[in-house]
């Protein structure tokens, strides 16, 4: 499957402090593909980096087949970006929202294209009243939604879920995996590991610069030690096995 990802090397430092020391890492076409890292391990530098807005101090990355320092008009064409708050304005409509995103990517027939998005994420009932007065779900529908203005190839969600209640989280999850299903590749951090368990085609964890593993759930449940049969075979969750790779405590 074709590459829509490609980062080598990559490296990064502000000051004194070398937050990307070399990361490496594929991400293909059509998948879900999940950043662990604590706080402060750098997955908000390196998607910064590939949405170009931010350049890196050595090694490379692609997006599209694009180079993200040499291209990065062309790569911003291909992707979308979804932050940890919801760049909706309030005092704008949903709607209004939505019509001033699809003029501003300068696409025939704005309004259509606001109506397809309001019916395809449940806000159409909504749609003309203000942002200030959507929940915090809605807000995120809504953000997810000036996102897919353009049908970008990649969208880019960093924390997409923070701050959102149990029942809007599971709202979001079903949002992105509508995404994958419908061939839009979706890179996605997270600081809730049970959202990668749930959503990740493929899994890499992020510690101290470096990329320390990288595979499916089931390739990561190889490097944890075999379960202990009692009365039932426990299977480890993706909270311990990350736990166990980064080594902040012993597994027992």
């Amino acid at each position: 499957m074709e590459a829509a990802i490609e980062v080598k090397g990559l490296r990064k430092s502000f000051k004194d402090a070398e937050v990307l020391k070399g990361v490496d890492f594929e991400v293909k076409r059509g998948e879900i593909f999940a950043l662990l890292g604590s706080n402060g391990a750098g997955k908000t530098t390196v998607v910064r980096i590939l949405a170009t807005l931010l350049k890196q101090d050595g090694g490379t990355a692609r997006v599209t087949g694009h180079d993200v320092a040499s291209k990065p008009d062309r790569v911003r064409q291909s992707i979308s970006l979804t932050g940890q708050f919801a760049a909706v304005d309030e005092i704008l409509t949903g709607r209004e929202n939505l019509l001033m995103i699809a003029k501003l990517r300068h696409l025939e027939h704005p309004r259509r294209v606001a109506d397809e998005l309001l019916n395809r994420f449940g806000l159409h009932g909504a749609a003309d009243r203000k942002a200030s007065a959507y929940s915090g779900g809605m807000r995120r529908r809504l953000d997810i939604a000036m996102s897919l203005i353009g049908n970008p190839q990649v969208i880019f969600l960093d924390e997409p879920t923070t701050g959102l209640d149990p029942e809007a989280r599971i709202e979001a999850w079903r949002i992105v995996k509508e995404l994958a299903d419908g061939g839009t590749t979706v890179f996605l951090t997270t600081q809730y590991l049970e959202e990668a368990e749930q959503l990740a085609d493929r899994i890499a964890i992020l510690h101290e610069g470096r990329i320390i593993a990288d595979g499916t759930l089931q390739d990561l449940k190889k490097r944890f030690p075999p379960a202990k049969t009692e009365y039932v075979e426990k299977q480890p969750s993706l909270e311990e096995i990350f736990l166990a790779i980064i080594g902040n405590r012993e597994v027992k």
